[in-house]
């Protein structure tokens, strides 16, 4: 009596045995096909009979669940004549132009309300009302219908009397904290204006400066010629600070200011000047001026008797600090930007 264990080994032999003698009797007939491990995937014109002549590769990879395999990839010097032989198939071929599709196509510029929306001014649907209410005006004329076009190189866009940045340009207003270069790098390593658009990918620069010590609202723009207005005295741009300082003060303070106070490189005066909040001896005043000369704030008061404790600038023309915290840096809106531009006449 032959045990379980004995049965089974005999089984898989006579099954090993079976498959041999099948292989035996298919080599007797027909020629046998190359196993899957045996056959070859040579591509290209030195292809042998075991493998395919085209450029196509193999055998089709299997969709059954036991995975398949995928065709190899060609070799580099077919796809070089492969790649050859398209270049001087099509290099005779003059360009395809394609039909007009639509309208005005061949006019030049871009669309009115195209130019608008990238503006920031909303969607182009919404620029399109813009242009429905008469609010819109290119080079000085009221645009009533749509479709109009425009070069934002060349033309003159403005949406109710403001004009329009239609380039890329950016427009930043950063409330400096105290402590702070007014540079957008520093070879010594102190913390600067760069560190607060290092992450922007268009190189910005400073509008003006501010002292080190001194706190509040600087502008950054790619905007080369609107920084070059806003900071020359011909356009005389005002900006307004707050300074602490200790009294008592004279009731006549304010007349010197605007009178003139005598400095070392000449006369400044001050546009406009008022008390804040007095408690006790300490006076917080507010000075408004269009000169841009180094420190001078600072020195006028000194030179009148009151140094400076603290300054902060609280507005530069148009654009006021408001309730925005040191440190923080925001995006100028389109209104904001227009009175900028209408400041100095862009």
């Amino acid at each position: 009596m032959r045990s379980s264990g004995s049965g089974k080994s005999g089984g898989r032999g006579n099954n090993r045995g079976a498959g041999n003698n099948r292989d035996q009797k298919q080599g007797q007939g027909r020629p046998r096909k190359p196993r899957p491990e045996e056959r070859r995937y040579d591509v290209g014109p030195g292809a042998t009979k075991d493998g395919p002549k085209s450029g196509r590769g193999g055998a089709r990879p299997s969709s059954g669940k036991g995975g398949g395999r995928t065709a190899p990839a060609r070799s580099r010097e077919y796809e070089t004549r492969i790649e050859e032989r398209n270049r001087d198939r099509y290099a005779g071929r003059k360009d395809v132009k394609l039909p007009k599709t639509f309208p005005g196509a061949e006019q030049e510029g871009e669309r009115l309300q195209k130019v608008l929306a990238r503006a920031g001014y909303g969607s182009r649907r919404a620029c399109e009302e813009l242009i429905d209410q008469a609010r819109v005006e290119v080079n000085g004329e009221i645009v009533l219908e749509q479709g109009k076009r425009v070069d934002p190189e060349k033309d003159e866009v403005k949406v109710d009397g403001l004009t329009v940045a239609t380039q890329s340009y950016q427009f930043f207003s950063l409330n400096k904290p105290a402590g702070v270069v007014s540079t957008m790098e520093d070879p010594e390593g102190r913390q600067c204006l760069g560190d607060y658009v290092t992450n922007r990918e268009t190189r910005l620069f400073h509008v003006g400066r501010l002292d080190t010590e001194t706190e509040g609202v600087i502008l950054l723009t790619n905007h080369g010629e609107l920084a070059h207005r806003l900071t020359h005295p011909k356009y005389g741009v005002k900006k307004t600070y707050l300074a602490h300082i200790v009294g008592p003060i004279p009731r006549d303070l304010g007349k010197r200011l605007k009178d003139g106070i005598q400095l070392e490189d000449g006369y400044a005066r001050a546009d406009h000047f008022r008390v804040v909040e007095q408690t006790g001896k300490n006076y917080l005043v507010e000075v408004t001026l269009h000169e841009g000369r180094k420190h001078i704030v600072r020195r006028m008061l000194a030179e009148a008797g009151f140094p400076v404790d603290k300054l902060v600038r609280t507005a530069f023309g148009p654009i006021t600090l408001g309730d925005q915290k040191s440190g923080w840096l925001r995006r100028l809106s389109n209104t904001e930007v227009g009175m900028l531009m209408k400041e100095v006449d862009l």
